[in-house]
């Protein structure tokens, strides 16, 4: 005698493939298994967290730039973030303060640059760049940010910040630039002076911020302040009153300085040092 159950378990069966007691299921039917995918990129590889996007364009650290965001100072697409953790697209609008920053990540290198190296990131005639001196400094693209003629040395600045370097190189805002001269003779005091009410020359009258001798040399060295960016003005003002520079070196940039730093080699500058330069 058959229970109940087993009639429910066989109306089931029959259910299952089509109702038809005299049909029997096709286990020989093939199934096409799905195929491997490409190993293409995940569609948030592309993104990046707006806190590294900040600190990425040289604004600030990571742990600050959460302090931006949280504030309401930064927006992505004109619209104001103040989510941690949120992510840009590559193609995404960012701007702090109004500014639009870029993601490209800002390096900055100090040089000291020696003698017989011209500042220029290529040169026709194969002679030495200071690019081969800062060559292993990064993978990033960076320029000098001013000039230094091939016979001085000192203070050189290099940075893919395009921001940065048109703020130290205007003349608006006068960046102080110190130079350590050895002239080939002793300068003479009427001569000092001529220099501190300004020599006139094609551009107009250069005038130093600074001139003195220097404590404990002789008086063929002197110490001269400056801001004005003219081609060769240091070495020009000399010449005009008759005196050629022996050796240039300029021992101050916009307040950074070559200490500790053998001529020829290169530093990565601190935050401190970055921070300093984009308040000017």
């Amino acid at each position: 005698m058959r229970r109940k159950s087993d009639d429910n378990r066989n109306k089931r069966t029959q259910k299952n493939f089509g109702g038809n007691k005299n049909r029997k299921p096709n286990f020989s039917k093939k199934f096409n298994k799905p195929k491997p995918q490409k190993a293409d990129k995940k569609p948030n590889d592309d993104l990046m967290r707006l806190n590294k996007f900040i600190a990425n364009a040289g604004v600030c650290s990571r742990r600050e730039a959460d302090e931006l965001i949280k504030t309401g100072a930064v927006e992505v697409n004109g619209m104001m973030i103040t989510e941690m953790g949120y992510k840009v697209k590559p193609d995404d609008e960012v701007r702090y303060d109004g500014e639009l920053l870029t993601p490209e990540k800002k390096v900055y290198v100090l040089l000291n640059k020696p003698k017989n190296f011209i500042t220029t990131t290529s040169d026709e005639r194969d002679r030495k760049t200071v690019m081969d001196l800062i060559a292993n400094a990064t993978s990033a693209r960076i320029f000098p940010v001013g000039r230094l003629d091939r016979q001085t040395t000192g203070v050189l600045l290099f940075t893919n910040d395009g921001d940065l370097t048109k703020k130290l190189t205007h003349p608006s805002h006068q960046v102080r630039k110190i130079y350590h001269v050895v002239l080939d003779k002793s300068l003479h005091g009427e001569d000092l002076q001529k220099i501190m009410d300004g020599i006139r020359m094609e551009e107009g009258v250069a005038k130093v911020d600074k001139i003195s001798f220097i404590e404990g040399k002789a008086h063929n060295e002197v110490g001269v302040e400056i801001h004005i960016g003219w081609n060769r003005v240091v070495r020009r003002i000399f010449e005009k009153l008759g005196y050629k520079i022996e050796h240039l070196d300029r021992v101050s940039f916009a307040g950074l300085t070559k200490k500790n730093l053998k001529r020829g080699d290169w530093r990565i500058l601190e935050r401190d040092e970055i921070n300093f330069l984009k308040m000017m």
